[in-house]
């Protein structure tokens, strides 16, 4: 669950724009269009499953492990629902997974970064330690918790997922602030008369979003993944919600002789994931200068 966060924050030593800078840029531009095209297919399905759907969810008169054909374009489950159906309704549980854990970690982790990065002395060494507890503490452990506490929902599972992944963002705010409020800007701002919520509105969170934006989308990736996992241990939305990863556990007994139940949910999770990291290797060279540079 954890993002290479330390990386994302470490400042670099800027280059002078050489002959290769264009090159860099085509690439960025390159890697980040792909990254759009992959993730924009899949969205595609999950937009287009809110206005049109093949069949019902729960529609389960389409015979047991019909093969592709006769009305089912990638055949049937065990149970007799059509597969092209669960895999649009999958794509946007798995959309929403990932909004939503974003949106919890980045309104928990962002406030907790800001405020742990003024921190001094003893606190500053009490909140370090304590987002690096909770990093350490197991995703599924934590879902799990939250789970026994309200129900194997859908609802559920992107909480304990934003939960987790607020720590990491929580971490990266923290280290990024720290380091804007030793700028020289900062200081005229104070000398000013700023206020320190006007300072951090207007002088630090425009300087610290590249690179928490990259970190950002990376978080959805993993959520995505994470809801999958939650999904496939029977954590995540209940039946009939078809989330890849309940696909991916039912399809497991009969993948011998169905394989398309198993490999479509399984190829359409790669291609998100692969296209949010694409996405965010894209931004990272386009909006951060500091690994502009380090990239040759």
């Amino acid at each position: 669950m954890t993002a290479p966060t330390d990386l994302l924050a470490r400042p670099a030593e800027p280059r002078p724009a050489g002959p290769g800078a264009g090159r860099r840029t085509r690439r960025a531009s390159g890697t980040l269009i792909v990254g759009c095209v992959l993730t924009g297919l899949v969205a595609l399905l999950a937009l287009v499953s809110f206005l049109w759907l093949p069949f019902s969810p729960d529609d389960t008169t389409g015979g047991r492990l019909a093969g592709p054909g006769e009305g089912h374009l990638l055949g049937t489950d065990k149970l007799g629902r059509d597969l092209f159906t669960q895999l649009m309704t999958g794509a946007r549980i798995a959309f929403g997974a990932g909004l939503g854990s974003v949106a919890v970690a980045a309104l928990i982790g962002v406030t907790l970064g800001v405020l742990a990065a003024f921190a001094q002395g003893w606190l500053d060494d009490t909140l370090s330690a304590f987002l690096d507890i909770l990093i350490a503490f197991p995703t599924l452990l934590l879902a799990m918790l939250v789970v026994a506490a309200r129900s194997a929902t859908l609802g559920s599972a992107v909480l304990a997922i934003g939960l987790a992944q607020s720590a990491v963002v929580a971490r990266l705010v923290r280290i990024l602030v720290k380091r804007v409020l030793t700028q020289d800007y900062i200081t005229a701002a104070r000398t000013s008369g700023t206020s320190w919520p006007r300072t951090v509105a207007a002088h630090v969170l425009p300087n610290i979003w590249p690179t928490l934006v990259v970190n950002l989308a990376l978080q959805f990736g993993l959520a995505v993944l994470a809801e999958a996992g939650l999904s496939y241990l029977g954590l995540g939305a209940p039946p009939p919600n078809a989330s890849w990863g309940r696909m991916l556990q039912e399809a497991q007994a009969t993948f011998t002789t169905a394989p398309a139940g198993a490999l479509a949910p399984g190829v359409l999770l790669v291609l998100l994931v692969i296209g949010v990291n694409l996405i965010a290797d894209g931004l990272r060279d386009v909006l951060d200068p500091a690994t502009r540079g380090r990239r040759s």
